[in-house]
C-alpha cells in the first residue's frame, strides 16, 4: 500500500495552497467571510482526511494541530537564550562564560538553537537535506522563529552550498530555512550574499584541527551584497550546529564586509562534545 505523504509533502503542500488560495479569490470577490470560513473548514477536513498529516519526526498518523506526536515533541529538548553569554551553550548557571569561550572567545556574537541534536531532530535534518522534503523546513522554521523574533532588525543570510552541492541537491537546505522564517517573521533574506569560493569534503569524522584547514578562506561576499550587510546586524542560518567551523569562516567573511552583529541560528545543535566551536 503506497505511504501517505509526510507533512511538508509536495501532494499535500500544494493542494492546500491551492484551496486557500482559491478561497481568498472567493472573499477577494466578495463571498460572505462566515460562508467562506465554513467551507475552508469542511475541505479542510475532506483534505485531512485523503491526505492524512504525519509527525514530522516518527511519521505516525496526527489528529488535529502541531506537527509531532506528543512521544516525539516530549523527546525534543528545547533551548532558550539563558546559555553562555558569548557562545550560548547551555550551562548550569545563567549569564555564566563557558571554559572555551574563556579560553579562546568565539569570533561571532552568539549561537542560537531552537533544539538539541537528539533522534528526533536529526530526523527532520536528513529527510530535508537527503529525503528530499524542503517541506521539513517549515516545520524546523517555527520552532526557530521565536529566537528569530529577539532581533527583529537583523538580516537573514544563510550558510551557502558549492554550486556542485546544490546541483545534486537541488536546493540549499539553510535557504529553505532562511526563507520560511522570513515568511514568519518578514525579516529581509538575503540569498546570495555569502558564497563558496571552493569546493570542500564533509567535514563529519574530521576533527576541529581538520574542519578550521578545510573551510579555511572558502567563503567571501558578493560585491553586490557588500554595501546591503555593511554596518547591519546578521543572523546566519545553517541547520546544525556541531563544532562551529563553517560559521565561523561565514562569520569572518561577514565582518571582512563590515557587517556589525553576527550571531549563528540554527535549527539543533550538537551538544555531546563542545570541544570545539
Amino acid at each position: 500500500m503506497r505511504a501517505a505523504p509526510e507533512p511538508g509533502s509536495t501532494v499535500c503542500a500544494f493542494w492546500k495552497k491551492f484551496l486557500r488560495t482559491s478561497l481568498a479569490c472567493g472573499e477577494r470577490a466578495g463571498a460572505r467571510q462566515d460562508g467562506m470560513k465554513h467551507i475552508m473548514q469542511f475541505l479542510t477536513a475532506l483534505l485531512d482526511f485523503a491526505l492524512p498529516r504525519r509527525c514530522a519526526g516518527c511519521g505516525d498518523m496526527l489528529g488535529e494541530g502541531g506537527d509531532f506526536c506528543l512521544i516525539c515533541w516530549a523527546s525534543l529538548r528545547h533551548l532558550d537564550l539563558s546559555g553562555c553569554p558569548l557562545c550560548g551553550v547551555p550551562m548550569a548557571i545563567s549569564g555564566q562564560i563557558c571554559g572555551a569561550c574563556l579560553a579562546q572567545p568565539p569570533v561571532h556574537n552568539g549561537v542560537m538553537a531552537a533544539v538539541a541534536y537528539d533522534d528526533v531532530a536529526r530526523s527532520l535534518v536528513l529527510k530535508l537535506k537527503y529525503g528530499r522534503k524542503p517541506g521539513m523546513a517549515r516545520v524546523m522554521a517555527r520552532l526557530m522563529a521565536r529566537l528569530v523574533r529577539s532581533h527583529p532588525s537583523a538580516l537573514l543570510i544563510p550558510v551557502p552550498l558549492h554550486r556542485w552541492r546544490l546541483w545534486a541537491r537541488g536546493y540549499n537546505q539553510s535557504l529553505l530555512l532562511a526563507r520560511a522564517l522570513s515568511q514568519i517573521t518578514g525579516q529581509k533574506v538575503l540569498p546570495d550574499s555569502l558564497v563558496r569560493t571552493r569546493r570542500t569534503q564533509p567535514l563529519g569524522g574530521l576533527g576541529r584541527a581538520a574542519r578550521l584547514r578545510e573551510v579555511r578562506r572558502v567563503f567571501a561576499l558578493r560585491p553586490t551584497a557588500i554595501s546591503a550587510i555593511k554596518g547591519q546586524d546578521v543572523l546566519l542560518v545553517d541547520d546544525v550546529y556541531t563544532s562551529g567551523a563553517t560559521a565561523g569562516a561565514c562569520v569572518e567573511a561577514l565582518k571582512r564586509a563590515g557587517a556589525a552583529q553576527i550571531r549563528v541560528l540554527t535549527w539543533a545543535r550538537v551538544l555531546d562534545d563542545m570541544s570545539g566551536r
